[in-house]
């Protein structure tokens, strides 16, 4: 399942979106999580691991380009894209340079534009698993890595927490 998370001062664009995510892919093969606000996505993004981030430049508490960086930060993984109605050369050179970006949205989008990027988009994003995964088969190889931890990291990509047990001070396991 892909997951995906959508940033946008204007719920109406995120709804539209989400509506575009729809009409590119099933729903069973997707998760979708919008955010109006990027505090709360960065918190969200610590705790998930996302495939597809997706941020307007222009909002109030902070722009995309910073939104973004901070989530490379959190997810070098996660394929990072911009969406603005902003044409200026410096906007996407920023977004590029300093929290790379894959791709630039325009708004309004075209529908049969937003598919070809989506395509390219989980491509990357697919290629930047199978790297990861040959990297660390290397470093099974070579002895960096255990096959305990190779597991341990297959499953915590598949499902994110499944790996984490919170404990007690008593040595129980607490569901919080």
């Amino acid at each position: 399942m892909r997951r995906f998370l959508l940033l946008d001062d204007e719920i109406n664009v995120l709804y539209a979106l989400k509506r575009a995510l729809r009409a590119c892919l099933s729903e069973k093969d997707m998760s979708v999580e919008i955010f109006t606000e990027p505090e709360q996505a960065l918190l969200r993004s610590g705790e998930v691991a996302f495939d597809v981030v997706i941020s307007d430049y222009h909002m109030p508490q902070m722009n995309g380009v910073e939104f973004l960086a901070m989530v490379k930060g959190l997810q070098p993984d996660a394929v990072r894209l911009i969406l603005s109605a902003s044409t200026e050369f410096e906007t996407v050179m920023s977004a590029i340079n300093r929290a790379e970006v894959f791709r630039y949205i325009p708004k309004p989008w075209l529908i049969e534009d937003f598919k070809a990027t989506l395509a390219l988009v989980l491509e990357r994003r697919d290629q930047l698993m199978a790297n990861q995964r040959l990297a660390d088969e290397l470093r099974v190889q070579r002895g960096q890595l255990t096959p305990q931890e190779l597991e341990a990291r297959r499953l915590e990509a598949e499902e994110p927490g499944i790996t984490k047990v919170n404990w007690g001070p008593d040595g129980s396991v607490r569901l919080e």
